[in-house]
């Protein structure tokens, strides 16, 4: 057979969302591929390390460059407090809807059901398991989330370009990475997410070290100082902006059904967790401890250091990065969307690239209105993320096993560090009452508080957020008239 041949097939296969159950067929067919094609290795992943460097690329993206900005809010010892206790929290929830993924796939297919050319996403575990309303409540928040997701990082672009070349203000950058992440249409799934992850993962490792040793050569500016926390607005908001950090599995059922044994999942998330600690605590750290309060009017930590080539290099991977975060967060809005108007199983690239503009242009749009990088991230963490990603999955796991012949016939037993059914409904109450206090109260509270002063402060549609001043016009002296 041809290369041409292969590929075309490749490319082709790649539509066909089977996800096969531990044993199956079909599945040993994938796992049984060359090591080294192409396919196998830079298109078609499903394997736990694919789900892993999805799990860990997608967590820290642009948050890794608003974290110093919450120390700031917090101060070092709560910034590092929050960051531990957030992160395990958030593989605590993720852990939870992997278990309702497979409660919900394993009732559905001993009814017989077919999952061939069909993604599965949030809302139709929520559906299956809760029902309708659980479906509405899930598509609302979990659509919405991503949306604002996807705003964020194009955000995210035109602030990091800025530091590089800022002869185009961020609006103008906005509007031309608005049109670069628009090619995410042509993406299949998260199976064709394998090479992409990987790259993008060494992207954030690269910023993380270059932003913690830039900081530690760089020493600490003359005066610093670290009077954080100072007010309960700056220090929720900031709080609130971690929770953002470590609840980005928005896309946690769309990434395990791109697996070959989804069961596997199930502790991936934490492992990624780990990892990304070993990123975001150093590099916060050292830029609050050279910058101090500072960075309450610097929300991206790019803008205190010196350029050098290795700042530029940091940038330049991290814009690549966010292309790579923002097609992780519209490709289940894309699935959404080919659901709704009937495109799903289309096969066609081009057709479905096409269909798949529409969910663009309001990301695009909102990314114009709101510039606002950094406070829109605790924004988004206090009204959107709590529920999304802490609050239902942790409501939907009480009520799915409230039953006893639930918890008898359940597809997963509770995990052995925690093997009480008792203790696991005392921990998911725990998260609910906690986020909904401190995270959606405290926290919705203080950054829509702060949102609204920068609304205030810099407008709707602001050219240029947080840029520098232009240069004062040069002032002509007129010339003292000369006595003859």
């Amino acid at each position: 057979m041809s290369s041409q041949k292969q590929a075309e097939e490749a490319i082709v296969s790649t539509f066909s969302e089977t996800e096969h159950d531990d044993g199956g067929k079909e599945e040993e067919k994938v796992e049984d591929q060359p090591i080294f094609s192409v396919k196998t290795f830079l298109w078609h992943g499903g394997s736990a390390w694919d789900a892993w460097f999805s799990c860990a690329s997608n967590q820290v993206a642009q948050v890794l460059l608003t974290l110093p900005y919450s120390f700031s809010q917090l101060g070092m010892l709560s910034g590092i407090v929050f960051q531990l206790f957030y992160g395990i929290m958030g593989s605590w929830t993720a852990y939870l809807i992997s278990v309702l993924y497979i409660e919900y796939r394993s009732r559905k297919e001993k009814e017989g059901v077919s999952f061939k050319n069909h993604v599965i996403q949030w809302y139709e575990v929520l559906d299956g398991l809760l029902g309708p309303i659980g479906k509405a409540v899930g598509l609302a928040f979990n659509c919405t989330f991503l949306l604002f997701g996807s705003v964020i990082q194009l955000i995210a672009c035109a602030s990091n370009i800025y530091y590089i070349n800022d002869h185009l203000d961020k609006r103008t950058w906005t509007y031309i990475f608005g049109a670069c992440c628009a090619t995410t249409v042509f993406i299949p799934s998260f199976h064709n997410y394998r090479i992409w992850s990987f790259l993008g993962l060494g992207m954030t490792t690269y910023t993380a070290w270059y932003l913690t040793i830039a900081a530690l050569v760089h020493g600490q500016v003359e005066g610093v100082q670290h009077s954080g926390p100072k007010k309960p607005v700056l220090y929720f908001t900031g709080a609130t902006n971690i929770l953002y950090t470590f609840g980005g599995h928005a896309v946690t059922v769309e990434i395990m059904h791109a697996m070959w044994k989804p069961r596997k999942f199930k502790y991936i998330y934490l492992m990624a967790t780990l990892y990304v600690f070993t990123l975001t605590i150093p590099s916060a750290s050292c830029v609050y401890w050279a910058f101090g309060d500072q960075l309450l009017n610097h929300a991206n930590a790019f803008a205190l250091l010196p350029r050098s080539g290795w700042r530029d290099a940091a940038v330049i991977l991290m814009l690549i990065h966010q292309f790579i975060t923002f097609g992780f967060a519209c490709t289940p809005l894309y699935f959404v969307w080919e659901k709704v108007i009937g495109m799903h199983d289309t096969r066609s690239i081009c057709l479905r690239a096409l269909v798949r503009l529409p969910v663009v242009i309001p990301i695009w749009f909102f990314a114009i209105i709101f510039p606002f990088f950094g406070p829109i991230n605790s924004a988004v963490g206090a009204l959107l993320v709590s529920f999304t990603v802490y609050i239902i999955p942790s409501v939907a796991h009480m009520i799915t096993y409230m039953r006893a012949d639930a918890r008898k016939n359940a597809a997963e037993k509770p995990p052995f560090f925690l093997p009480s059914w008792t203790a696991m409904y005392a921990l998911n109450f725990f998260v609910v009452i906690w986020v909904f206090v401190v995270g959606f109260g405290f926290g919705g509270w203080a950054s829509v508080t702060n949102f609204v002063r920068q609304i205030n402060t810099f407008g709707l549609f602001a050219k240029c957020y947080q840029c520098k001043p232009p240069p004062p016009p040069p002032v002509h002296q007129t010339p003292a008239p000369s006595h003859s």
